[in-house]
């Protein structure tokens, strides 16, 4: 491995919907592309899926160059030794099967050049789970992004314990220079942060479908228009953080009782402690100031009548 992240061969692993999305960001990125996969019909539609959503992309602006040009760089085989043949960056985006992706990642090690970085797109199996047997281990991690990668651009890296620390720097760097916006996941846990946080909303939606407070279709509006509007453009900490004067510690006084109960109500027991509490607050404090709070709270509104008005406009378009 070395630091060099410009136009280098990458190889994708499975050419399902990640795998397509992710050849998109790396060859959209200067990078030379070859995925792979065992179905050759899978491969045999590839090209023309590719060519869609390069299409797409082009016609909102989302490209940097013609979309032919990032087709010309992206090309597909059958044959996993081809694949990674001169890889730098091996991207495996095989199903969430841990036997799978076992043998399948140790196929990869054995195949892979010894400086090439083996990341999997796991979306809850930990890299220690996958890759803690193999003889080159130091050079594996978790590369999990949002769906589709190549509009939802965050990605979570998530090294194991044997992961060395230079491949960690270097996929952060890599990845930032293809477009994303890697978050750095301080350890191993099931579904790392992602999922995590989605899975949160799901299990708490779910419960209220069951016990028959609210339909699917309610839950999808208050979603949708009132939660989403606003975690479109800021995250959980920051919305509640301009809910209430004060920030996030007036916030937490008020409301963190009730959350408790709700949660115990689900049999959690995770309450907001004046640590805790504290800890958030210091981090929330040192990218917002209070004496911000007013000029940032005038912003959030802005960017919602904005977003609003986008979205009646795209409601009246023909």
């Amino acid at each position: 491995m070395s630091g060099e992240v410009s136009s280098v061969k990458v190889a994708v692993i499975g050419a399902g919907s990640i795998g397509m999305a992710f050849a998109i960001v790396f060859a959209s990125a200067g990078h030379r592309v070859t995925i792979y996969d065992t179905d050759p019909e899978r491969l045999g539609m590839a090209r023309d899926e590719l060519a869609s959503a390069l299409s797409d992309l082009a016609r909102h602006d989302l490209l940097q160059e013609n979309a032919s040009a990032v087709l010309t760089r992206i090309a597909v085989t059958g044959d996993l030794a081809e694949a990674v043949q001169g890889a730098l960056w091996i991207q495996e985006c095989a199903p969430e099967k841990l036997d799978l992706k076992r043998a399948l990642i140790a196929d990869l090690d054995s195949l892979a050049q010894p400086d090439a970085v083996i990341a999997s797109s796991a979306s809850a199996i930990p890299s220690s789970q996958s890759t803690g047997h193999l003889p080159g281990s130091r050079r594996c991690l978790v590369c999990h992004p949002a769906n589709p990668p190549f509009l939802l651009r965050v990605i979570e890296i998530v090294p194991h314990a044997g992961t060395d620390p230079a491949v960690s720097a270097f996929a952060r760097e890599f990845l930032s220079a293809c477009g994303m916006q890697p978050v750095m996941v301080g350890k191993e846990i099931e579904g790392f942060v992602f999922n995590r946080l989605q899975g949160a909303l799901l299990r708490e939606a779910y419960c209220l479908v069951r016990d028959d407070v609210a339909s699917v279709e309610d839950i999808d509006t208050l979603v949708r228009d009132g939660l989403g509007l606003r975690w479109s453009f800021m995250g959980p900490f920051e919305t509640v953080d301009l809910n209430t004067r004060g920030g996030l510690a007036a916030h937490a006084e008020k409301i963190g009782p009730a959350y408790r109960r709700m949660g115990l109500e689900r049999g959690q027991d995770d309450p907001w402690t004046d640590a805790l509490v504290d800890k958030a607050t210091a981090q929330r404090r040192s990218l917002l100031p209070l004496e911000g709070w007013d000029e940032r709270r005038a912003w959030r509104d802005r960017r919602l009548m904005a977003l609003i008005r986008h979205r009646r406009n795209q409601e009246v378009a023909p």
